[in-house]
């Protein structure tokens, strides 16, 4: 398997749109990367680039310390899955997997060894000599899986390839994919605009926006600490709640003034404020969804930071509850205990635990404190 570094990575196209913008990035061998981001990030252009397909406009692309930027994409040793499977309608699975070997003239009784053993990993032992019109979603992107593994190629690169299944298999196909890594042990970059695939795939996970790297880092630290407003809306499902405060102090106390609410602020995060000067000025302040409590027993706990707001929403789903409410305009969701006796149209209190309260400049929109 292979490192990757890309350093100081553009690409500028004719008309002058900046896709990718001063992109840095070292991948370690055998990491499993995920680029995500919104529709138009340019998370699927770096991948085109890291495969040759697209050319780089500024910047250094190496893959195990060797410069690969005007190496054609056949001998960069990369093995490529795309959305749309990609598969050769008349071949059967067999062939589909076989075709590349073929190509590289690598003997009949090898290519047949390899073919067995890579259908066996993905079981698809039994699908060899059937054409992809016949195969359902999930075992078409099996195969496509296995024609990109056969080659044991350096890196695998994977386009938002679990976009074209439903939800089931989706989740089926991540245990798949993470399996897969495990056991080969490959180095594999991966774009998605799931968030929840990102989080439960990766290793790291590269958030983008615009062309730029917003944060890399954990699945597990980006949603603990993410450095700025957008990857904090970006990370979580339902998103980080979101509202404008002002920072005030009363005798020893720091408050978040929320409207008619005032929320007060542990000491740790409050001396963070106070000494990069924000008393008295706006910030935003962000909650995760499971830090907005509706049981009366938690809220005794956190009478300094409760409030009333009415249910314009009960949704149920199953393990969680998540009600929608709205707190001095800005509207609010719940994660809750499907045990909950609230429903829509009850006024009901809710409480924020404000050990998890992040707060981010409403200028720059980094974090001050999380």
């Amino acid at each position: 398997m292979a490192s990757l570094s890309l350093e100081h990575i553009y690409k500028q196209y004719p008309n002058g749109f900046e896709a990718i913008k001063n992109f840095n990035l070292n991948i370690s061998d055998k990491e499993f990367v995920i680029f995500v981001g919104p529709s138009g990030c340019g998370k699927s252009t770096i991948l085109r680039m890291i495969a040759g397909l697209e050319e780089i406009s500024e910047g250094t692309l190496k893959i195990d310390e060797k410069v690969v930027n005007d190496v054609e994409p056949k001998d960069r040793d990369i093995a490529m899955v795309f959305q749309n499977y990609a598969l050769y309608p008349h071949m059967t699975v067999y062939d589909n997997m076989a075709f590349g070997l073929k190509i590289k003239k690598v003997p009949k009784d090898q290519i047949d060894k390899m073919v067995q053993e890579t259908a066996r990993i993905l079981d698809l032992e039994h699908l060899l000599e059937r054409k992809p019109r016949a195969l359902s979603g999930g075992q078409r992107q099996r195969v496509a899986m296995g024609r990109a593994i056969i080659r044991h190629p350096k890196v695998f690169l994977m386009d938002e390839p679990l976009s074209n299944l439903d939800a089931k298999l989706r989740v089926q196909m991540r245990t798949e994919i993470s399996k897969l890594h495990e056991r080969l042990g490959a180095t594999i970059i991966y774009v998605t605009h799931d968030q929840t695939e990102a989080m439960t795939l990766g290793t790291r996970i590269v958030v983008m926006k615009d062309g730029v790297i917003q944060q890399v880092d954990t699945p597990q630290i980006l949603y603990k600490a993410p450095e700025n407003l957008f990857v904090a809306g970006f990370i979580g499902s339902p998103q980080m709640n979101f509202m404008d405060a002002e920072v005030k102090k009363k005798d020893e106390e720091v408050y978040l003034q929320v409207g008619s609410h005032s929320f007060l602020l542990p000491p740790e995060k409050a001396k963070v404020l106070l000494k990069k000067g924000y008393e008295g000025k706006i910030v935003t302040a962000g909650i995760r969804p499971e830090n907005v409590k509706d049981s009366e027993i938690v809220i005794n706990q956190y009478d300094s930071a409760f409030f009333e707001s009415k249910i314009n929403v009960y949704e149920l789903m199953g393990a969680e509850v998540f009600l929608y409410f709205e707190l001095e305009g800005f509207s609010m969701t719940a994660r809750v205990d499907p045990k909950t006796t609230a429903r829509t149209g009850d006024i009901i209190k809710f409480a924020l635990d404000m050990e998890y309260i992040h707060l981010f400049d409403k200028k720059t929109e980094y974090s001050i404190v999380h």
